[in-house]
């Protein structure tokens, strides 16, 4: 009697399926136990589906947003993720624009229609969704070679809100990169996490509230059970310099609240700036001054 020959495990396969978005390569299934011939039996019957090079949609050709991106991770080869736009879409802080884009380790494969393929030296890719994509932190440095300054930071802003990246932390790994974007990617951190000493603070701070027409404040005084950064008594007005941007916890958050409150209740206008503004946003501060103080001196 012959050696008994193993079929194809149709749950094997449905399960590799339903995790791939509906997609499977030929690579695949040949692993699975599939014949050649078998292959080109599903195709011709149409429980196959032809949707790149090598990797077919079972079942039905329409595919979703995930299926497609799965489709060209598995036409690319093992060393492929997502990347630039793709990744960023994938994790929901930037939107897709233009052919899906991958990146891969080692030779590119060839072109193909509607995907663009950069190479790279390394990649430490993880899988969201089930599929293949570069981390947060380099899909950030990819994004800041490919989008404009608004929109990098509003994709930092978002990635921060989803706790996928802390922005200290993710400007000491961007530090010394020569990737492309790198360098956009590290500006946009240092002026949004920049930090002043308190005494640098007024340093920057004093010459900008002359140039408003605003007297001498007095500085780290105590008001409405708070001390303040910057107090003008006759003009009932309040400065407070905030020194980060990102990743404020809830609880500094609600203390941020309570302290403006209580300046609104003792009658006091109070003001935030952060101190990335103070440095690099001087003019702004400025004429935010400026009007307040005129509309409080009337």
């Amino acid at each position: 009697m012959g050696a008994r020959i193993e079929q194809p495990s149709a749950k094997k396969v449905w399960e590799l399926v339903a995790r791939q978005h509906g997609v499977v390569s030929r690579a695949q299934l040949l692993a699975l136990g599939f014949t050649p011939k078998a292959i080109r039996h599903r195709i011709a019957t149409r429980r196959l589906h032809p949707v790149a090079a090598g990797v077919y949609a079972v079942g039905r050709p329409q595919l979703t947003q995930h299926g497609r991106w799965m489709a060209m991770v598995l036409a690319c080869g093992p060393t492929a993720a997502l990347s630039h736009r793709s990744a960023g879409a994938l994790w929901q802080i930037a939107t897709e624009a233009g052919p899906i884009s991958l990146s891969v380790t080692g030779s590119s494969p060839r072109r193909r229609p509607g995907l663009t393929v950069h190479r790279k030296t390394t990649m430490e890719p993880t899988t969201h969704h089930c599929t293949p994509v570069t981390r947060p932190a380099e899909t950030l440095v990819d994004l800041a070679g490919v989008l404009r300054a608004e929109q990098l930071e509003r994709a930092v802003n978002q990635a921060d809100a989803l706790d996928l990246i802390d922005p200290e932390r993710l400007r000491a790994q961007v530090e010394g990169s020569r990737s492309p974007g790198a360098g956009r990617l590290r500006r946009l951190l240092d002026r949004r996490t920049f930090t002043y000493t308190e005494s640098v603070l007024e340093q920057r701070f004093l010459p900008l509230a002359r140039r408003a027409g605003l007297p001498k404040p007095q500085t780290q005084r105590h008001r409405s059970g708070f001390r303040v950064d910057f107090l003008w008594p006759e003009l009932g007005l309040v400065v407070e310099a905030d020194s980060l941007r990102y990743h404020r916890t809830a609880a500094q958050q609600t203390r941020d609240h309570e302290r403006d409150q209580a300046h609104a209740v003792a009658g006091l206008t109070s003001l935030r700036f952060t101190h990335a503004q103070v440095r690099y946003e001087p003019g702004r501060v400025v004429a935010t001054l400026r009007a307040v103080a005129a509309r409080l001196v009337h």
